[in-house]
Order: C-alpha cells, then structure tokens, then sequence
C-alpha cells in the first residue's frame, strides 16, 4: 500500500496564529493613529475658531482671553510672580500638595469603611443610616463648621477636600464587595474558609475594578473642590490663582489656573489607570 503523503502548501498552526496577531496588532495600532488625529483636529479647530473670536472681537477680549495669550501668559507665570503674588511653580505645588493629603485620607479611610460595610450587615446596619445623611451634603457646605473646628490653615482646607473624596470612595469600594457572586463565596465556605478568608480573598478581589472606579472618581473631586477650599485664607495655589485672577479681570490667568488643574487631573488619573492594569486583569481599554 502507497503512503499518503502529508498534504503541503498551508502554513503551520503556530505560524498562522502569528500572522493572526500580528494583523490584530497592526489595526489597533492603525486604530489607536486614527484617534489620536481626529482628536488633534478637533483641538485645533476649536483653538482656531477661539482664537478667531477673540481677535475679530466677536467675543471681548476682556470676557475671554485668545489661546495665543492664554499660552504666553502661562509661560509667563512660571518666573514672574505678579499679578497674584506667586509663580506657577509654587501655585502647582502648594495645590497638588493640599490635593492629595485630602485624597490620602479619604482613599485610607474610605475604601476600608466601604469594603467592610459591604461585608458586614451588622456594620452596614450601624453606619448606613448615619453616611445616608451625610452623602447628600456638598462639601463647600462644611466649610463654616471646618473653620470653626480646624481654622482657616492647611488642615481645614485638607478636610473640605478630604468630604469631597470620601464619598465615592466608600460608595464604590462598598458597592464592589455588595456584588460579588455568591458562587464564589459558597465554594470558598464549602473548602473550609473562614470570614475573614472570604473577606481577603473573594470579595476584595472581586471589588477592585469598582473600587478603582471609586479612586478615579474621588480623585476627580478632589481638583474639582480646590477652588472652593482655597477660599480659606489661601496665599497661594490655583484656587488662589483662579480667585485673584477674578478680582482683576484677568481671564488668561483664570484659564491658566484652570487649565493647570485639568492638566494635572488628567495625568494623575492616568497614573492611576495604569496602575489599575496591574491590579485588575481583563480591564477594557479604549
């Protein structure tokens, strides 16, 4: 009997699964260049139509400063001092350092509160009816209390922002633990584990992609309430600088400030994103 001679010409499995990836990662590349120029020209129109406002005189020039001076005072704000009382430098540092004491503290003290009153019923049952009274309340509402309480320095500022964040920290963290699949908590019951077992092991994992959620939308509210905490007596920060830029009529250093803010939320949320990559697996990307 003749052999059979192996069928010639196809590629070998492993080689076509290559190929497969390798066309995938091209078209997300291609993908990824495509929005990258739509949003660059979608910024850029909206500069040039700003800007072609302003200098047309369509919009006053004292209601809203062109993005041509918007970008030169804000070079300009990062060696001279005036007409606020501080440069950008110091302004940035003393924001972001008030920021994230505020945020530090609500993520150490929101996302355990959360966790555990997701876990325990007798716990939720003690704390819920007291957070359900205070979540609605907006944290610029506390700022006559923090001074009567902290004073007009750093820690009160540090408190308003510190509510600000807080929130969102238990709601989600609580909400993550609330949803675990209670599959995975009987089978973890059924192999012999412990509460504090099932605790540590099924339902934090199982909240951290919400928890995440919760970190990136406290962060949010953190810059988005630094306006209203440097009210209190502030001598520098960009609520400070958004604030004298106010009293002035100085619309370019209000968008500065503002601009500065977002900037800076945005490349903190970032830092967070990736850190999320390495803690929650399987996390969509766009």
């Amino acid at each position: 009997m003749a052999k059979e001679k192996p069928v010639s010409g196809g590629q070998p499995e492993s080689a076509a699964v290559s190929e497969s990836i390798r066309i995938e990662n091209q078209n997300r590349a291609r993908e990824k260049r495509q929005l990258f120029l739509i949003s660059l020209v979608s910024v850029t129109v909206c500069l040039v139509i700003w800007e072609l406002a302003v200098r047309t005189a369509l919009i006053n020039p004292k209601y809203l400063s062109a993005p041509s001076q918007v970008f030169q005072s804000f070079i300009i704000k990062f060696y001279d001092p005036t007409p606020d009382g501080a440069t950008l430098p110091v302004h940035f540092a003393s924001s972001l350092y008030l920021a994230l004491v505020g945020y530090a503290a609500a993520v150490i003290i929101g996302i355990p509160l959360g966790l555990v009153r997701g876990y325990s019923r007798t716990f939720y049952r003690l704390i819920n009816p007291i957070f359900e009274i205070v979540r609605p309340i907006p944290p610029i509402a506390w700022i006559p209390l923090s001074v009567i309480w902290l004073g007009i320095g750093t820690t009160a500022k540090g408190f308003i922002i510190f509510l600000a964040a807080f929130v969102p920290c238990v709601i989600n963290s609580y909400t993550g633990v609330h949803q675990t699949n209670p599959t995975l908590i009987n089978v973890a019951k059924t192999c012999g584990a412990n509460d504090w077992q099932i605790f540590t092991t099924v339902c934090i994992p199982s909240a951290l992609p919400l928890t995440f959620t919760g970190l990136r939308v406290a962060l949010g509210n953190s810059w988005s309430t630094l306006v209203a905490a440097e009210l209190l007596s502030a001598k520098a920060g960009l609520g400070y600088m958004i604030q004298q830029g106010r009293s002035l009529v100085r619309p370019d250093i209000i968008i500065v400030g503002m601009l500065s803010i977002g900037i800076t939320g945005a490349l903190l949320s970032s830092c967070l994103s990736r850190v999320e990559k390495k803690f929650v697996k399987g996390r969509n990307e766009r």
